[in-house]
Formats: C-alpha cells, structure tokens, sequence
C-alpha cells in the first residue's frame, strides 16, 4: 500500500529565518505607521516609522549576507535556482529599505507623503515575497510500505 507523505522544508537555515523575521514585521509595521501619519498628520508617526524602517534595514542586512554566504555554501544546484532568486528578492528588500530611511529622515510632510508609503509597500512586499519563496518548498514523497 502506498501512501503520500508531504514534508514541509525551507531552503535556509532556522537561524536564518529569524532573522528574515524582523524585516518582514518592521517593514509592515512601518507601512502602517505611514498610513496612520497620512491620515492623522501627527509627525510622531513619522518618528516611529523611521525607527522601525532603521530596525529593519539592519537585520536586513544580516540577511543579505548570510543569503550570499549561503548562496555559495551547502546548497544543491537545484536549491540554487531559489536562491538566486531569493538573494535578488533580499537585495531588493534592503536597497528599497535603505532608500525608504533616506526619505524618512527628511523634513515634515515630504518625509511620507506618496513616495514614502510607496518605499515602504515596496519594503514590505519584497519581504513578503523572500520569505515566499524561502518556505514555499514542499517536498513530496510516496512511501511504499
């Protein structure tokens, strides 16, 4: 009798995963801090949001490298394709992070405005899409017993 059994793997070391955490919950907590700023015009959301995009900016970090380290180090070639893909995904993260701080240390109502709930979508929706791609392995096995 033969019965299918699904195994759930990521591609990237737990730790890693952790890590890939706080970017994923900073990026989206600072969308909704703009969005709040834009509709309540109370400039400590704008405070908030820089800090919370600076927070994520340096785990972001963490996790760009270690996705290039492990790009290069215990990957098969078919968990390659995902990382390339992946590591593409997390420097896009990061670069449009980084760019988002640069726009959130401006002054007043240039700070948000649409170009900077923009950065911080895009933030959020590359962070998203990482960690998509990070847990979206499943494995599919049939056991013959």
């Amino acid at each position: 009798m033969a019965r299918t059994m699904h195994d759930a793997r990521s591609f990237i070391h737990p730790l890693h995963a952790m890590l890939l955490a706080f970017p994923l919950a900073l990026y989206s907590s600072a969308l909704l801090s703009d969005i709040t700023y834009l509709n309540t015009a109370v400039v400590q959301w704008t405070n908030f949001s820089s800090w919370l995009i600076a927070g994520a900016d340096v785990f972001a970090g963490l996790v760009l490298a270690w996705a290039l380290i492990g790009l290069f180090v215990g990957r098969t070639s078919k968990a390659r394709g995902r990382g390339l893909i992946y590591l593409a995904l997390v420097a896009l993260m990061f670069v449009t992070g980084l760019i988002n701080a640069f726009q959130h240390a401006r002054d007043g109502w240039d700070s948000v405005g649409t170009l900077g709930v923009t950065l911080s979508a895009l933030s959020t929706l590359f962070a998203l899409a990482a960690a998509w791609i990070a847990f979206s392995g499943y494995v599919h096995k049939e056991v013959r017993s």
